[in-house]
């Protein structure tokens, strides 16, 4: 996004403090393609974009089993991470290059754009050899050094809004990549702290109509970590497309109750297979493609 002088005239009537970010700066909204090899796959457009996959990469034989399961359920986009931020030092924190090296040979089998979390700005030039998007997870929403290099790698960027945060600190966060003229951004709501105990987080439903009215940028839901139990990830899936999200970010593990991290909101790709089913009718009502 290279900014000319009648736009610069145009962000400083912008009233919000988000200005690039803002739909007042860009009324139609932003659709974003992905890099790699699912071209034509784009976020934001009238097809309902569902990223897949299992919360890290463990091995070859675990993402070719979850990759072939999710393409034939109609997924062009694979999720997994290589490198974990884990709240506890000795959980396990991901492969790693093995990781995204991983990730590329399911891209390369199978035609999956790759989705994958970078954790460190030093990272960011090594996971953009391998993935399709860059992953802002929630931990990292304000690490404003990993924000500025993520903006300067010109890759399109899943930014998830942190578990504490504000919409306004969300659309900021994504005002720092804008800034470097990265304008491929995805919104995630993922689900905040509240004080509900029966769920991990309470995914925020009203975020979604509310951001696409406040931001010209694309807004997914990540219903796995927004809930932490499986049971409820199809049901909620279904509210956030009714809600307008453009898309889904679900975790699929082969054997969720094996899995190396968040199992219990894995779910396996036969019940995968059947939410996703499930979602037709509910994007065919609001208009909608899957």
């Amino acid at each position: 996004m290279n900014i000319r002088i009648d736009e610069l005239k145009k962000i400083e009537r912008v009233s919000q403090p988000f200005k690039l970010a803002s739909r007042d700066f860009r009324p139609k909204g932003t659709v974003v393609s992905f890099n790699g090899a699912c071209m034509g796959s784009s976020v934001g457009g009238r097809e309902l974009v569902v990223i897949a996959g299992p919360c890290a990469v463990e091995s070859r034989e675990q993402m070719r089993e979850v990759s072939q399961a999710v393409m034939k359920a109609g997924v062009k986009a694979l999720r997994g991470g290589a490198f974990k931020p884990r709240t506890s030092p000795y959980s396990f924190q991901g492969l790693g290059r093995e990781g995204l090296e991983i990730l590329a040979e399911m891209r390369a089998e199978f035609g999956l754009a790759v989705v994958t979390e970078v954790i460190s700005p030093q990272d960011v030039d090594l996971v953009a050899e391998y993935a399709d998007v860059l992953q802002i997870g929630a931990r990292n929403m304000p690490n404003y050094a990993l924000l500025h290099a993520v903006g300067k790698a010109q890759r399109p960027v899943l930014l998830k809004r942190g578990m504490m945060s504000t919409l306004k600190e969300l659309l900021m966060a994504a005002e720092y990549i804008l800034s470097h003229g990265n304008d491929r951004i995805i919104l995630c709501e993922r689900g905040i702290r509240t004080f509900e105990k029966y769920t991990r987080n309470t995914v925020d439903i009203s975020a979604v109509p509310l951001l696409k009215r406040l931001s010209h940028l694309p807004v997914i839901v990540d219903p796995s970590h927004g809930t932490g139990k499986r049971e409820l990830v199809g049901p909620v899936s279904r509210a956030a497309v009714a809600a307008g999200s453009d898309g889904l970010l679900i975790e699929v593990h082969p054997q969720p109750e094996e899995a190396l991290s968040d199992g219990p909101q894995s779910l396996k790709p036969d019940r995968f297979a059947v939410m996703m089913r499930g979602l037709r009718p509910v994007a065919e009502a609001v208009g909608r493609t899957l």
